[in-house]
């Protein structure tokens, strides 16, 4: 349903041909995503967003059990596979994603930085109690917002997580 409404209101983005998603590349080609109903290994893609200011396409992915996102570069065609949907900083150089749930989840919010030769991952942080959900979102390009429930909580609540602070694991780059 999603994908109906994104398809219509980005007519030259992207198009839908039974099984086939096409997504085109900046300046030109296109980028083919196949669905497959194989009970072992199918596969479905359905166009999720467009974050304009790094010309990328979000596509909410899924596999048997799993799901996912997958955020193709138009320029480079770079596909990126994501545990959550992603959150671009202020100053475009940075993705958040906030994989948070009571189970079958990563549990952390990472940072990954975005490069002309993909996306990869810098930081990672996990909560030291357990949440059964968050959403992280830009305070501004060095500080992240994350709303989160704590197991057995009522109410949710914010922590403020700056992009320095000690507590992050840093991963080392490609």
């Amino acid at each position: 349903m999603i994908e109906e409404i994104q398809l219509k209101r980005l007519p030259n983005l992207a198009r839908r041909e039974g099984n086939a998603l096409h997504v085109s590349l900046f300046p030109d080609g296109i980028a083919t995503f196949i669905d497959s109903d194989d009970p072992v290994n199918g596969r479905s893609h359905s166009l999720w967003d467009f974050i304009d200011g790094i010309n990328a396409v979000v596509l909410y992915t899924s596999a048997g059990d799993s799901s996912g996102y997958t955020l193709l570069q138009r320029t480079s065609n770079r596909r990126s596979d994501l545990p959550a949907e992603p959150q671009l900083s202020p100053d475009r150089a940075h993705l958040a994603t906030a994989d948070v749930c009571a189970s079958r989840c990563v549990n952390e919010i990472a940072v990954w930085r975005v490069t002309r030769n993909g996306i990869f991952k810098e930081l990672a942080w996990s909560p030291g109690t357990a949440w059964i959900d968050a959403a992280a979102k830009w305070k501004d390009a060095a500080t992240l917002a994350i709303d989160y429930t704590a197991a057995g909580a009522t109410t949710g609540a914010t922590v403020e997580r700056a992009l320095n602070d000690p507590s992050w694991k840093r991963l080392p780059p490609p």
